[in-house]
C-alpha cells in the first residue's frame, strides 16, 4: 500500500490538536477533580477528557482512521487519552522506522476497564458464573412472606434484590429483608439490598369509585346460546387482588350448601338469576350462572331447598373507575385532593361538568404556564396546558386513542420541557432514609436533576453516618438529569461507590420516544468514561414476568442490556421465569459480547 505521509502528518496533527484541547478542559477542572474521591481521581479525569473530546465532531478523524485499518476511537470512552495516543503513535510509526517513544497516558486501557470491573464488584456484589452482567430484581410484598419465592429468586441468579419505598412500609421491608438474606445465606450466595427512595409522586390522584359490584357472564355463541356458564366462586374475603369471579360469603353458611342446590338471587338490574352449586371444597364452594348478573355488596342469596336461610353478599371492592380522555377534551387538574371523576354530559351531548383529577404536589402549579406541553400515563395521552392557577390547571388534550384513551389513578404526569424546581429528596425520602442507612447496602436515588440533589443526598447521609457506608445508584428518568450527567457524575463521585440506572420509560416520554435510543447510548458512554457501572431498567422482559410469555422485542432488548453492568426485572406472577431466562441470555450472549465488544468465537450450529 502506498502511504501518503502528507495525509498521515495531517491526521496526526488533527488529533494532537484535540489532545491539547483535552488538557486544557483538564487543566480548568483540576479543582473538580481534586474533590473527587480517591477511587474516582483517574476515572473523573477520563470524564472530563471524554467530555472534551464529544465537543469535537470526530468522524473526519474517525474515517480517516478506518481508512489505515486503525481503531476509530468508537469505544474510547473509557481511554479516552491512551486511545488518542496510541492512534498517533501507531501513525508515526508509518512515517518514521523509529516512532517516537509512545507518552504514557496516565490510564491504559487494560486499567479502565479493571477500574469498572472493580466499582463494578463493590457496588453490586459478586457476579454469578459464567456471566458479567448482574441481575436486580425488584421484590413485591408477597416477598415478605412467601420465602420460598425469594429462595427460588436467589437460587435462579437475583445478584441485588430491589425495594422500593413507594410501597408497603418498614415492618414489610425487613421482612422482605430477611428472607433475601436468609436464602442468600442458604445458597451460599452474596445478594445486595438495595433500595429505591420514593421521590416525588407527580401521578394522578385517587378516582372516585365506582359501585361494589362484580359481573358474571357465560360464554356464548354467534346466536347467543350459552356455550359455557360463568364460574362464581364462593370464599371467605375478597380484595382488590382476588379473582374477579370470586365472592365474599360467611364460611358457616357454605357449610350447609351441598352439590345440586340451587340459589335465587335479584341482581342490581332488578333481574332474577338462578346460581347453581356444582364443586365444594373446604375453603370454596363452586357455582354455575347462565345468565348475565351483577351482583353487589348486601345482595341475597335464597336457596330453594327447605332449612337454608337467605345470606348476604360481603364485602365486594369497588370498582376502579377510569376517565375517558378524547381529543380536544378539556381536562382540569387540580392541587387539593378532591376525587377524580369523568366528564359528564346531558341528552345533547353538551358538557355539564368537566373531566377533573388531582395531583397534590405544590410546586407543579408554581411552575407551570399556558403552552407547556403535558404527557400522561407514560406519554400514552398528551396534552398542553391553556389556563394555569395557583389551584388548578386545565388541559387541551391534544393525542389519544381514536375513540379516546383511559386514564386511572396513580398513573405519572410528565411535563417535559418545564423546571418544576423539586427537589430530589422529599420529606418522605428523609424520613426512610435512617431505615435504608441501616439495612441496605446501595441507596436508588429517584428524580435527580443536578448537582445539588446530589449534594443534598451527601447532606442527609452525613447526619446519620452513612456517607462512604451506604452506596449510591442516581436514577437518571428526566430530560433535566440527562442534560446534568456530567456535573451530577462527577459530585457523586466524591464518594463511593456510585452506580447510575437508566430509567428508560421515565426517560422516553420525557425526551421522545425517536430519542431514547441515542439517550441510552448517551448515557452509557458517560458512564463507562466515568467507570460508573449502569444499571439497565424498564420493561426488561416484562411480558414474560406478568403474563408467562416473552415477546421477541423483549429478548433483543435482553441482549442488548449486555452494554450494561447490571440489569433490573420488575415484579410479576412470573417473576422466576423471568430471572432464569435472563440469565440462561446473559450467560450464552457473554461469549458473543464484553461490553461494548463484538466478541467472535467459532461458530456452532444448532441441531
Amino acid at each position: 500500500m502506498k502511504i501518503k505521509k502528507d495525509k498521515i502528518q495531517e491526521l496526526i496533527d488533527q488529533i494532537t490538536d484535540v489532545i491539547e484541547n483535552i488538557k486544557q478542559e483538564e487543566t480548568a477542572h483540576k479543582n473538580i477533580i481534586k474533590e473527587t474521591s480517591g477511587t474516582y481521581k483517574k476515572s473523573a479525569r477520563n470524564l472530563i477528557h471524554y467530555d472534551a473530546l464529544r465537543k469535537h465532531d470526530i468522524r473526519p478523524i474517525q474515517k480517516k482512521l478506518k481508512n489505515f485499518g486503525l481503531s476509530r476511537l468508537s469505544r474510547a470512552d473509557g481511554h479516552v487519552m491512551a486511545s488518542l495516543l496510541n492512534a498517533n503513535y501507531v501513525l508515526n510509526s508509518l512515517l518514521d522506522d523509529r516512532p517516537k517513544k509512545q507518552i504514557k497516558s496516565g490510564l491504559s486501557i487494560k486499567n479502565s476497564k479493571r477500574h469498572l470491573t472493580r466499582h463494578t464488584k463493590e457496588l453490586l456484589g459478586f457476579r454469578s458464573k459464567g456471566r458479567r452482567v448482574r441481575i436486580m430484581v425488584t421484590q413485591p410484598t408477597e416477598a415478605a412472606y412467601n420465602y420460598e419465592m425469594v429462595f427460588n429468586m436467589v437460587k435462579n441468579g437475583m445478584n441485588c434484590a430491589r425495594v422500593n419505598c413507594a410501597h408497603d412500609g418498614p415492618e414489610v421491608w425487613e421482612k422482605i429483608i430477611k428472607n433475601v438474606k436468609k436464602a442468600a445465606k442458604a445458597l451460599g450466595k452474596n445478594v445486595k439490598i438495595t433500595m429505591d427512595l420514593a421521590g416525588p409522586k407527580i401521578r394522578t390522584g385517587a378516582i372516585k369509585p365506582g359501585p361494589k359490584i362484580r359481573k358474571f357472564s357465560p360464554e356464548r355463541d354467534e346466536s347467543g346460546v350459552v356455550l359455557k356458564p360463568a364460574l362464581v366462586v364462593m370464599v371467605d374475603a375478597v380484595n382488590e387482588e382476588s379473582e374477579p369471579n370470586t365472592l365474599p360469603i360467611d364460611l358457616e353458611w357454605r357449610k350447609g350448601l351441598v352439590v345440586g342446590d340451587r340459589l335465587k338471587l335479584v341482581d342490581t338490574r332488578n333481574k332474577e338469576r338462578i346460581l347453581k352449586v356444582v364443586h365444594i371444597q373446604e375453603d370454596q364452594v363452586w357455582l354455575n350462572c347462565y345468565d348475565t348478573s351483577y351482583i353487589g355488596t348486601g345482595s341475597v342469596l335464597n336457596p330453594e331447598r327447605a332449612g337454608l336461610e337467605p345470606i348476604e353478599v360481603g364485602e365486594i371492592p369497588a370498582i376502579e373507575r377510569s376517565i375517558l380522555l378524547r381529543v380536544d377534551d378539556l381536562f382540569r387538574i387540580n392541587r387539593d385532593e378532591i376525587l377524580g371523576e369523568p366528564a359528564e354530559f346531558d341528552e345533547d351531548g353538551n358538557i355539564l361538568k368537566q373531566a377533573h383529577v388531582s395531583c397534590p404536589v405544590p410546586e407543579i402549579y408554581k411552575n407551570v404556564k399556558p403552552n407547556d406541553k403535558v404527557l400522561f400515563d407514560d406519554g400514552k395521552i398528551e396534552g398542553i396546558i391553556e389556563t394555569a392557577s395557583e389551584d388548578h390547571f386545565e388541559v387541551r388534550i391534544l393525542r389519544a386513542k381514536e375513540l379516546g384513551t383511559r386514564l386511572k389513578a396513580e398513573k405519572g404526569i410528565n411535563f417535559p420541557f418545564t423546571d418544576l424546581g423539586i427537589s430530589g429528596l422529599t420529606d418522605k425520602d428523609k424520613d426512610d432514609l435512617p431505615f435504608v442507612a441501616e439495612h441496605a447496602d446501595v441507596v436508588n436515588f429517584s428524580f435527580v436533576n443536578s448537582k445539588q440533589d446530589v449534594e443534598e443526598l451527601f447532606t442527609e447521609l452525613g447526619k446519620l453516618d452513612a456517607l462512604n457506608k451506604l452506596s449510591i445508584i442516581l436514577k437518571i428518568e428526566t430530560r433535566k438529569s440527562f442534560n446534568n450527567l456530567k456535573e451530577i457524575l462527577l459530585t457523586a463521585m466524591r464518594v463511593k461507590y456510585v452506580g447510575v440506572m437508566i430509567a428508560r420509560g421515565d426517560l422516553a416520554v420525557e425526551t421522545g420516544w425517536s430519542h431514547i435510543g441515542r439517550i441510552q447510548k448517551e448515557i452509557l458512554s458517560f458512564c463507562n468514561a466515568a467507570h460508573i457501572p449502569v444499571v439497565w431498567a424498564t420493561q426488561v422482559l416484562e411480558s414474560l414476568a406478568k403474563k408467562g410469555l416473552p415477546s421477541r422485542s423483549e429478548i433483543t432488548d435482553a441482549t442488548t442490556s449486555l452494554k450494561a453492568e447490571c440489569v433490573m426485572l420488575n415484579k410479576g406472577l412470573y417473576i422466576n421465569d423471568a430471572i432464569s431466562l435472563l440469565n440462561n441470555i446473559l450467560g450464552d450472549m457473554e461469549n458473543f459480547a464484553e461490553k461494548n465488544e463484538e466478541m467472535m468465537p467459532q461458530l456452532e450450529h444448532f441441531l
